[in-house]
């Protein structure tokens, strides 16, 4: 069968393509609307341009005519936009197979949102992101974010609505840019605000019908203007192929976790994808990573690619087999242990003004060999010149048997080509060459632990640590331990026993990490082990910490930490140090955990809880608390799932904060306000009501013989845990052993004492109940009974 081909486009992709499918024995005649210069130029007859038509949705009608008046077999689109407005559907209803994607497929370029969820649908890696139709909600995102960002305008910007921002104050500006002065038009209607991740760059063209596929060599493009990669972006002025970062198992990583899942993701979710996939991946630390997929072939990746095909690969008939559906009925092979390069020339001036019409001489006697010249941005005038007409204006392409021939052969091609102004990047596979002399070992940073960023840490966390001194300690760290002097702290080191206490956070470290609020979890570890010390009778005098993540972020760390500090501050105890430790393979990225260890002094004499001293009548004194604290949050975590609540809700029980900021208000500390009463022996024993909630947590605190009764009509249950009871339908015996119910802390005094104890603590400020008293127990009966506790929610 001869074919009819119909190419759309006028760049350099565009004629890259018909260079190749022209070596088709099975191509009778290409027609190419608008054309270029190049393809004007070709000294062949069977190359038509059709310089009246163009892939604009205004003449889709007259391009559907022209097939049919010309019997066209086969319509290969170029550029994405007809793609994104759905031209594959104008030539598929008469019949005509393009070599394309659907409108629906190709909103996988058309819109970086749609491209975003599905990478999260189908668990392609990628990096962070959300976007925004609003300027002012993207404002105060960029405002709040703790990591270097990326913007990218939604829609299609030509390929440069990708802006990288080097300051948060720049970010703002690149915002501006986007959404308000417009400068990327209608693509800036939405915008994605990305995580910038660091890495080698490689991209993959994949020819696919929708069920089987093939991957091109993956090519390295140059996107800068300038060398090594600095000023403005372009749409691209340079690329090799193989990159040497691709190695084979990166490559066959990359074809398991991103290629095949993209495939089979579209084909499941109904949208087989025909035509050649572009996905942009960088090489991270943690992987490769999606950055953006496009749904044609890539300029000039294109240029770079094709000419490692094998003489014998047909390609019109790969593209028809494709079109088809039957991609496996056709041979693609790729020239073993080949590499090519490609150099883009540019008019002076480009990215920004550039001048046109200048014209352009092109010595073919003097190219070398397996060298390649495809035209861009060049027409025939009307004096049948060839001249400029574009920024990037003519590619020249090589192949050779190394990186350095196939680079050193297009530079001489460059040589051979010239007009006014002309402007190319003389450093084009740099990054290869520098990897292939680099004879730097492998580091404990290459492992994925940054020494620097560790001590960077310590520097950035010192002062905060050293505003928790106190008699005794000096809390500064950086050493290997921390020291404290009992007898500078006035104990009597022959009348003192120290006592120890560790604790985690529990899963409350989930809602943290997936809120991004670090600050407050610190408190919550400090109180559930500075709490634990003071029910003994003991003041807590030292802490330390250990926080372990997969990768150091300093300021997730930073805010941690502040937090431990906070929390030591307010229980007066010294923050005297401790470990943080980086380890990827154990965690994730992003994730992290933690533990803390209080030590307490206390004597002999005042050790509570004093079991003996305890009768019928003693009173219940409770605490309020601050809310949920840091036990039950597997409950609270099944709820909130339950709800369907985003984190960034308003909170149902705190109108002033989102239900992400109401759920992490840090554990109350009781230490500053209960030492006073103990220090006056007031105090008969301390229950912390953590897990387990007041019916298991009273018990230990007093002896077996005896019952805690507790009136619950004697204080207001928060709303917080009326919202949770009914939201989850809670029975009351459950929420009575998982949550505190809006009392932290029990204490256990004689009724000749209270009043003295309420004193104290008011002066403290601190909330107190009269709760209950202890009752002789029965055989049988709990340690602890609640009454009226029916009816809460």
């Amino acid at each position: 069968m001869s074919l009819n081909i119909l190419v759309l486009g006028n760049g350099g992709r565009e004629h890259a393509l018909i260079w190749k499918l022209s070596q088709s024995k099975t191509v009778k005649k290409i027609y190419v609307a608008p054309g270029n210069g190049g393809t004007a130029c070709q000294n062949d007859s069977n190359i038509i341009n059709v310089p009246e038509l163009s892939p604009n949705p205004s003449q889709f009608d007259a391009l559907r005519e022209f097939a049919l008046n010309h019997d066209i077999n086969l319509v290969i689109p170029g550029p994405e936009q007809p793609l994104v407005d759905g031209i594959t559907t104008i030539f598929n209803k008469v019949g005509i197979p393009v070599f394309g994607p659907s409108a629906k497929v190709a909103q996988l370029e058309g819109s970086k949102v749609f491209s975003k969820r599905f990478m999260d649908k189908h668990g392609i890696p990628t990096a962070k992101y959300a976007s925004f139709t609003d300027f002012e909600k993207a404002k105060k995102y960029l405002a709040e974010v703790d990591y270097n960002v990326v913007l990218k305008a939604d829609g299609i910007a030509a390929g440069k609505g990708v802006l990288i921002p080097d300051s948060k104050e720049q970010a703002l500006k690149d915002l501006d840019t986007i959404m308000v002065e417009r400068q990327f038009g209608s693509a800036g209607d939405s915008v994605v605000i990305e995580e910038f991740l660091e890495g080698e760059e490689i991209s993959i063209l994949t020819i696919s019908d929708g069920y089987t596929y093939f991957n091109l060599p993956a090519a390295q493009d140059h996107k800068r203007i300038g060398e090594n990669d600095t000023g403005l972006n372009t749409g691209g002025m340079g690329a090799y192929a193989p990159a040497p970062v691709a190695t084979p198992k990166l490559v066959q990583e990359i074809d398991r976790n991103i290629i095949k899942q993209t495939i089979d993701g579209l084909r499941k979710d109904s949208l087989p994808f025909v035509g050649v996939l572009f996905t942009g991946i960088i090489i991270t630390k943690d992987g490769p990573k999606v950055l953006e997929y496009n749904v044609r072939f890539g300029d000039p990746e294109t240029q770079t690619v094709l000419p490692l095909l094998t003489e014998d690969t047909d390609l019109a008939q790969v593209f028809l087999a494709a079109a088809d559906h039957r991609l496996d009925s056709v041979d693609i092979k790729v020239q073993q242990d080949k590499f090519a390069t490609t150099v883009v020339l540019a008019a002076g001036g480009y990215p920004q003004s550039y001048n046109k019409g200048d014209k352009i001489s092109i010595d073919s006697n003097t190219l070398p060999e397996n060298t390649y010249v495809f035209h861009a941005g060049t027409i025939i005038n009307n004096d049948k010149q060839l001249v400029t007409n574009g920024g990037r204006v003519i590619a020249v392409s090589a192949v050779a048997d190394s990186l350095r021939n196939a680079v050193d052969r297009a530079y001489k091609a460059v040589n051979c080509i010239d007009f006014k102004d002309k402007y190319f990047r003389r450093d084009i596979a740099h990054r290869a060459f520098a990897q292939s002399t680099s004879t730097k070992g492998i580091t404990y940073a290459d492992a994925g632990v940054s020494v620097d960023k560790g001590n960077l840490f310590v520097q950035k966390i010192k002062d905060k640590v050293k505003s928790t001194r106190r008699s005794g300690a000096d809390s500064d760290i950086g050493g290997f331990g921390g020291l404290f002097d009992l007898k500078q702290a006035g104990y009597n080191i022959d009348d003192t026993l120290l006592v120890a206490a560790t604790d985690g956070v529990g899963t409350k470290l989930i809602i943290a990490q997936e809120t991004n609020i670090h600050d407050t979890v610190g408190i919550d570890l400090v109180a559930m082990n500075v709490n634990d010390l003071v029910v003994q009778g003991a003041e807590p005098l030292l802490f330390l910490d250990y926080f372990a993540t997969g990768k150091l972020d300093i300021k997730i760390a930073s805010d941690f930490v502040t937090g431990v500090a906070d929390g030591c501050i307010q229980s007066g105890c010294a923050l005297v140090g401790g470990e943080t430790s980086e380890m990827p393979g154990m965690y994730p990225e992003g994730h992290y955990d933690t533990n803390g260890t209080a030590v307490g002094a206390v004597r002999r004499n005042d050790i509570l809880p004093k079991i003996n001293e305890m009768t019928t009548g003693d009173v219940l004194l409770g605490l309020a608390s601050d809310g949920v604290h840091s036990n039950g949050f597997s409950l609270v975590r099944r709820i909130i799932e339950h709800s369907g609540l985003p984190w960034d809700a308003p909170c149902p029980w705190d109108s002033e904060k989102t239900l992400g900021e109401g759920i992490l208000v840090p554990t109350r500390i009781y230490v500053k306000q209960l030492l006073p009463s103990i220090n006056e022996k007031l105090l008969l024993g301390l229950a912390h009501i953590t897990g387990g909630g007041l019916v298991e947590n009273i018990p230990r605190a007093i002896p077996s013989h005896l019952q805690a009764q507790v009136d619950m009509a004697s204080w207001e249950v928060p709303e917080v845990f009326k919202w949770f009871g009914k939201t989850g339908n809670v029975p009351v015996d459950d929420i009575l052993k998982t949550f505190n119910m809006g009392v932290g802390m029990v204490l256990i005094v004689k009724p000749k004492n209270v009043a003295r104890v309420k004193q104290l603590l008011q002066e403290a400020s601190e909330t107190v109940y009269e709760i209950g008293t202890l009752v002789t127990r029965k055989d049988g009966e709990p340690g602890c009974v609640v009454n009226n506790a029916t009816n809460l929610y």
